[in-house]
Order: C-alpha cells, then structure tokens, then sequence
C-alpha cells in the first residue's frame, strides 16, 4: 500500500510554490484587513472625541453648574461653571454630597437618588452655603440611559436663583406696599375724623375736671374721672401718632431732599438717645463713622427717624445687656452704607420675610405697634435706596440702609 503525501503537499511530502503562495496571500489578506479595522477605528475614535469636545464645548458654555454624577455618586464630568461658583474645589472622583454639602453621606431626600430610582427628571431647590454666603439653586436631575433605556448616570444642573430670588421678593414686597398704602390713606382719613372729635372732647372735660371736683363728693369718683379723661387722652394722642404712621404708606408727594452728611444725623440721634442709654450702663455702643463721607441727598428729618427706629431696635433686642455698633461706609459701588448691629436675641427667618410688613411685630403683645420698620422702609424707598437685614437667632442682627452719593442721583 502506497503512502499518499498530506494535503497540500509535493510528492516528497514538502510544501510546494503553489501552496507558499495561497498561504502568503491568505496573510496579506488578513493584515489588510486588520489595517483597515484599525484605520476605522482610529476615524470613529476620531469622530468621537470631535463629539466629545463638543459637547464638552456647549456644556462649557452653559452658565449654569452642569456635572455628571454616576451611580455610586461620584463625579465623572463638570463644566466651566463648576470652578466659577465652587472655586479650589477638585471635582472629578469626588462623591456628590461631599463636594456640594459637605456630608459623609447621601443626603435624606437625594435628588440623584430619585432621579436614578424612577428613571425621571427630577427637580428641587436647595440653599447651599458658598464662600461664607447662603446661595440658593435650582436642581435639575436628568438620566441618561444606555440602549435598553436603563439609567446608567445623571446630569445635574444647578441654576444659581439667589438674585432672581432677591428681585421677586423686592417686587411682591413693593406691591404689597402699594396695596397698603391705598388701604392704609382711606382708613387713615377715615379715622382722624371721630378720633379727632373723641380728643376734642376727652380735652374739654380735662378742662372741667376743676370745676367738677367741687360737684363730686366721692373723691374716688373724683380720682377715677380724672384718670380716665387722661388716658383718653394719652390714647387718643396715641392714635393719631399711628394714623400719621400710616399716611407714610399712602400715595404722597416726594419730601424736599437736600445735600445732607449721614455722620451729624447719628451724632444727633445718639444727642436724644443720651438719657435712654446712660439708663442701660450695661449697654456698649461702639461708632464707626467713616470720615470724610460723601455727601447724600436727603431729607434729614426722615433719615434721623430711620436711625431712631434702628438703634432703638437695637436696644430692645439687647435687652439693656449687650453690645450695639453703627457703622457708616462706602461700599465697593461707592454708595453709602450705614449699619446698626447688635449682639442681640436675633430674628428668625421666618420672621425676616415679614419684618417690613405694616403692624408685624416680634414684641410681646402691648410693646410694639410694628410699624417703625415698614415706615423705615417706606421712607428708604422714597429716598432711591435699600434697607436689610442679616439676622441669626441668639447670635444677633445687622441691618443695613444703602443710600446713593449725592453725585449719583441720577444712576440711583
């Protein structure tokens, strides 16, 4: 039996020319087909890192805060804004509690979280402590899927709304006082009328209080009547000292505004504060009046009663036992500033969105009208300028009135 030589084999059992050449060609093939995969590759690599860079480009270009968070928290991706608004802060591999609330853990009620769980959009608001500062954000969550549709990562997307927050509180503010002041001049008028016939009246009897005394035989009698035309009186006066308070709200015509210096209306309000205050030895008050201030246009009389209400405030918050300071400045815009702080029982804030609406008071019943702040608002208005306040419980408050130069009138 005759051996047959292997397949693909000469006759003396050895590769021949022929099959060299398909086993070459077979090679050759397989190389360019490899260099053609690997030319594909690098054009869809290529392809998508143009993609990638712009993307990258358009989230750049978003001024809000837009960062990709996966699932376990972390942050894989930020824009420019990111380092505008968090400054010195390394995002990248960082879990997102840590790098924007300073938590060791996710927070209660996670927006990512949600946003992943439902496989929705997800939005919140949120206040976020930046640079010493409350900033107030709106957060958007927003899945991006893989190809069956799960959830894989989120974009967030943080607005910063702390101004557009401040203007929509300073404009509903300012239509509320619009509303009060047309309230507050019908019934104001309507009020001086009786009370000014009840104080007419309560005086003429004062006046016959001499006379009576001879026809009373009791003197208790006597005493009672000439106690209760006082107090009518007294209230009467009282009165009219709200109802004029009020007319501060109402439609007016601008009072008489003049060159007036800041520093001299403190000293003079501090001259008719001088016997309340050695009353309260316990109290400091500290001045910093910067000198050479420039000049404002005002009506002294109406800012000297805005630093009456401020510092008398004050006074109450610290009980008689603390320290009050009143500054006066100027700011990086070069407009005036004056401060009043105390170190006082502070304000809630629930209470400082309420603190320049007509009779809202944080007194105990019988101590406070609560219109001296809302007339301090009224009058800073009128004058182009802003009052506000900084307020902790137990730690204290700051109020401040911003006032435009004289030289600015117009830009005010």
């Amino acid at each position: 039996m005759v051996k047959q030589p292997p397949d693909g084999a000469g006759a003396n059992g050895k590769p021949s020319l022929d099959d060299l050449i398909g086993l070459g060609h077979t090679k050759l093939g397989f190389f360019r087909e490899v260099q053609d995969k690997i030319a594909e590759l690098r054009r869809s690599n290529k392809e998508l890192e143009t993609r990638r860079q712009e993307v990258q480009a358009i989230l750049d270009g978003i001024s809000d805060v837009v960062a990709v968070i996966d699932a376990d928290y972390r942050v894989r991706s930020v824009n420019n804004s990111f380092y505008d608004q968090f400054p010195n802060r390394e995002p990248l591999g960082t879990r997102c509690y840590e790098l924007f609330r300073n938590r060791r853990q996710p927070c209660d009620d996670c927006v990512h979280r949600r946003a992943l769980t439902t496989n929705q959009v997800c939005r919140e608001s949120a206040i976020l402590r930046i640079g010493g500062r409350n900033r107030q954000f709106d957060i958007t969550a927003s899945p991006l899927r893989d190809a069956q549709g799960r959830p894989t990562d989120i974009i967030l997307v943080k607005r910063d709304v702390t101004l557009e927050k401040q203007y929509q509180a300073q404009y509903q503010h300012a239509q509320k006082m619009a509303t009060i002041g047309l309230l507050a001049a019908g019934v104001a008028h309507e009020i001086n009328n009786p009370l000014a016939s009840i104080q007419g009246f309560a005086q003429g009897l004062h006046r016959r209080l001499g006379a009576l005394k001879a026809e009373i035989q009791d003197p208790d009698l006597r005493g009672d009547v000439e106690e209760y035309v006082g107090i009518i009186i007294k209230e009467c006066r009282r009165c009219s000292d709200i109802v004029q308070s009020l007319l501060t709200f109402s439609p007016r015509k601008d009072a008489p505004l003049s060159r007036t210096a800041l520093n001299p209306l403190v000293e003079n309000v501090l001259r008719i504060l001088h016997h309340r205050l050695k009353s309260h030895p316990q109290c400091r008050l500290a001045l910093d009046l910067e000198s050479d201030l420039p000049e404002i246009m005002g009506n002294p009389a109406e800012l000297e009663q805005v630093i009456l209400n401020l510092v008398l405030n004050a006074l109450d918050a610290v009980g008689g036992r603390g320290a009050i300071q009143i500054r006066t400045r100027t700011d990086n815009r070069d407009w005036i500033v004056l401060e009043v702080a105390d170190d006082g029982c502070g304000i809630s804030a629930e209470d400082q969105t309420k603190l320049f609406e007509p009779f809202f008071t944080t007194k105990p019943a019988g101590e406070g009208v609560g219109i001296g702040l809302s007339t301090c608002y009224s009058i800073i208005q009128a004058h182009s300028g802003e009052i506000q306040v900084q307020s902790t419980p137990n730690q204290g408050s700051c109020f401040s009135v911003v006032l435009p130069r004289q030289d600015r009138g117009d830009e005010a």
